[in-house]
């Protein structure tokens, strides 16, 4: 999913709280010229529809500068909250072409009903929710989809059974447990029940 964000390049002596006021939020662009930044202001409105839509490391964003004039495909790597507000503060863009391969955290989706749930009244414990991956920008996928569907009470998936697309490579242990089928969760009361069932018997 790829997202285009306009922007401008933050005039020269400017406060960012001043800035802020103005219903522009600060920002900075890295890694489009070694180790040089763009100090950027993006429009307030742009920035909460981005966010709508994108999250940090996973979401390949076509930044637009057009008073730099620099354009190019960046992902979010940094997103700073105002503690009291709850509103964004600060964005950091990195610049990702003629950088290879890059680092970005993917989402992980769950799909289908497993038998050990359905049928054996098993609870689905899984364990992680997103992966630290490495691939390509243009090759970032927006979820890695798992299917637990054959899954019985004690069966479980680490990283190693999952199917990676083409490109993609987890940056976690293989060994690394992801989800799993649990037993039927008793509760206290219906353990005590079984207690007096089996001390009457």
């Amino acid at each position: 999913m790829a997202i285009t964000v306009e922007s401008q390049k933050r005039p020269e002596g400017s406060k960012p709280r001043a800035l802020r006021r103005a219903g522009l939020i600060p920002a900075n662009l890295y890694g489009h010229k070694g180790t040089e930044s763009i100090s950027l202001t993006i429009d307030a409105k742009t920035v909460e529809r981005l966010l709508k839509r994108a999250s940090v490391n996973n979401t390949l964003i076509e930044l637009n500068v057009a008073d730099a004039p620099w354009r190019g495909k960046t992902l979010l790597r940094e997103l700073q909250i105002h503690p009291a507000k709850g509103t964004p503060y600060h964005l950091s863009f990195f610049a990702v072409a003629g950088h290879g391969d890059t680092t970005v955290e993917v989402r992980l989706r769950f799909v289908g009903t497993a038998v050990g749930v359905k049928q054996e009244g098993g609870v689905l414990d899984t364990v992680i929710s997103e992966l630290q991956v490495s691939c390509a920008p243009e090759n970032i996928p927006d979820v890695i989809e798992i299917d637990v569907s054959n899954l019985q009470i004690g069966d479980s998936l680490s990283i190693s059974d999952i199917p990676f697309p083409e490109g993609v490579t987890p940056l976690a242990e293989l060994e690394r447990l992801v989800v799993s089928v649990l037993p039927p969760q008793i509760s206290a009361e219906d353990a005590g029940t079984e207690t007096e069932t089996e001390a009457a018997s």
